[in-house]
C-alpha cells in the first residue's frame, strides 16, 4: 500500500507496534539465551509487560526458531496469544478503510 494512501497516524501506531513486537521477541530470544547459558534472566514480570505490548513478537519467540521458550507456562502462552490477537484485530479494524478506498 503506497504511503500516501495510509494516514500518517497509522503508520507511526504501525512503526510503534513493529517496534513493540521487536522488542519483546528480543527480550525473549535473550531470556533464552541466558537460560542456557546459566545466566541472569529477565524477569517474569519485566517478559509479561513485553508480551502484553509485543505480542506477536513475544508469540514469534515462544514458539518460532525450534526454541520453545515459556511455552510451558500457561499465563504466558495465554497473554501471547491474548495479545497478538488483539493486535492483529486492532490492525484490521484501523487498515479497514484505508483498504477499502484501495479496492474501489
Amino acid at each position: 500500500m503506497p504511503a500516501a494512501l495510509v494516514p500518517l497516524p497509522l503508520l507511526t501506531l504501525a512503526a510503534v507496534v513493529v517496534v513493540a513486537n521487536g522488542i519483546a521477541w528480543a527480550a525473549f530470544r535473550i531470556d533464552k539465551a541466558a537460560a542456557s547459558a546459566g545466566r541472569r534472566r529477565i524477569s517474569e514480570r519485566s517478559l509479561l509487560i513485553l508480551t502484553a505490548l509485543g505480542g506477536l513478537g513475544a508469540l514469534w519467540a515462544m514458539v518460532g526458531h525450534r526454541r520453545r521458550h515459556k511455552t510451558r507456562k500457561p499465563r504466558f502462552v495465554i497473554a501471547a496469544v491474548l495479545a497478538a490477537a488483539a493486535q492483529l484485530a486492532a490492525l484490521m479494524y484501523l487498515l479497514a478503510p484505508a483498504a477499502w478506498s484501495i479496492l474501489r
